[in-house]
């Protein structure tokens, strides 16, 4: 078992153009939350943590997005890393965030993402299909992620 669980972990775990790992955590709202029951919405998955300066300097952004394309079919998942999610909590009630957030204090999946920078971003299409990752925020990329969600949302 040491051996495939060795395999496993060296394996890249999100690639774009595969189909995106499915994973159910704890949301705020109370009940878990499945990705794979957002299956025919455009999905973006942002992988972030209290102690990360350019994940609470994006957060507004996204929230912008969240609001303005959720109608349309699109979702975003703020997957939280802390231990506290207490924490968490307060930082988007004070920021002002209405997207669903995910608590991954266990950080399972987090390793089964390969998250190895905060922020990173996944978005996923209305299949189930990774279409990029993103490592990291710059100001400025938000008009990346607004293109690739329309591009996205108008797939079939």
């Amino acid at each position: 078992m040491g051996g495939l669980a060795g395999v496993v972990a060296s394996a890249p775990a999100v690639n774009v153009g595969a189909e995106a790992p499915d994973f159910a955590l704890r949301s705020a709202a109370g009940p878990n939350l499945r990705l794979s029951e957002h299956r025919g919405q455009v999905v973006m998955i942002n992988f972030w943590a209290t102690w990360c300066g350019p994940c609470r300097q994006e957060m507004p952004q996204l929230e912008e997005i969240f609001a303005r394309y959720e109608p349309a079919g699109f979702t975003l998942l703020g997957v939280n890393i802390d231990e506290d999610s207490a924490r968490a909590l307060r930082l988007a009630e004070e920021l002002g965030v209405s997207f669903p957030l995910l608590f991954d204090d266990t950080q399972d999946v987090s390793r089964l993402y390969d998250v190895q920078a905060m922020p990173m971003t996944v978005m996923v299409d209305r299949s189930g299909t990774v279409r990029s990752v993103h490592y990291g925020y710059r100001p400025g990329m938000e008009r990346l992620y607004l293109e690739e969600v329309r591009a996205l949302l108008r797939e079939d």
